[in-house]
């Protein structure tokens, strides 16, 4: 098995997906990916917005998107 961290993907496919940062801590949900930015988003009524450079992508499992 190899332990080599997956930083493809495509913008397309990690919309709707959890994002996660340092120490699990918890992003939201992926909303929208522009030309240099990710857009998360968390909370039901009081809602956070967060907008993470690209390049902070540290890996990408197919379910959550890890910063």
């Amino acid at each position: 098995m190899s332990s080599e961290k997956n930083t493809q993907y495509n913008s397309a496919d990690i919309i709707k997906k959890e994002a996660r940062g340092l120490g699990d801590a918890n992003l939201g949900e992926v909303q929208d990916v522009g030309a240099d930015y990710i857009i998360t988003q968390k909370g039901t009524v009081d809602k956070d917005k967060f907008y993470i450079p690209k390049n902070l992508v540290d890996s990408f499992d197919g379910h959550t998107v890890f910063f």
